[in-house]
């Protein structure tokens, strides 16, 4: 190769990461988040608190959107599909059961770190989607499906698209409302008093 084609050659990039270390890197992208939100979180914090160059941060990704994205998409949501106890009361109570306190408290701190980037980042909202608002999509529905099947819901309820949005705002309005974090004991609760009644009644 010549050295024109040396420099007009597209640059490829090359990975100096193990996945290992890579696991690490996004783990602390989305500390990082939770503590100081999206807009205060930088490559040098990244770069600082994982002892990594910064150099070595741009080889592998084109900046903060990029690398925030990733560590959200690297980071898997619950899987509901395979939950069927014969009840949809049953159902969504071991969806609910699947997460501890301490998850409940830092994916809704992540929220609250992203909630302003996300509008700007198209990348970010869908990532963060995928991670805490529909990270089973199919899971749900087949939840659902199965309640009406049984004759538990009403194929024509009004609520039922809506459930995501009720079980989502819960996490979101809790800290607003009550300035106190999410916990299992509050989402069972508010299951019993205002989902499992908009769906049966």
């Amino acid at each position: 190769m010549t050295a024109t084609d040396q420099a007009t050659a597209p640059r490829t990039r090359r990975s100096r990461i193990t996945p290992e270390r890579e696991e690490e890197l996004y783990a602390t992208v989305l500390d990082l988040l939770r503590e100081v939100g999206y807009e205060a979180l930088t490559m040098d914090a990244v770069a600082t608190r994982t002892h990594c160059s910064k150099a070595t941060l741009y080889r592998q990704w084109s900046g903060k959107p990029e690398l925030v994205a990733e560590a959200l998409r690297r980071t898997k949501g619950k899987v509901v599909g395979d939950i069927d106890t014969g009840s949809l009361r049953g159902d969504l109570r071991a969806v609910i059961e699947q997460l501890d306190d301490e998850q409940l408290h830092r994916e809704a701190a992540l929220v609250r770190g992203l909630i302003h980037a996300v509008h700007a980042h198209p990348d970010l909202l869908r990532a963060l989607q995928d991670l805490i608002v529909d990270p089973d999509p199919a899971g749900l529905a087949a939840i659902l499906r199965r309640a009406v099947a049984r004759g538990e819901v009403r194929a024509d309820c009004p609520a039922l698209q809506y459930v995501p949005y009720v079980l989502i705002g819960a996490l979101v309005a809790r800290p607003l409302v009550a300035n106190r974090p999410p916990d299992r004991a509050f989402l069972l609760h508010y299951l019993d008093s205002v989902v499992m009644p908009s769906l049966t009644t």
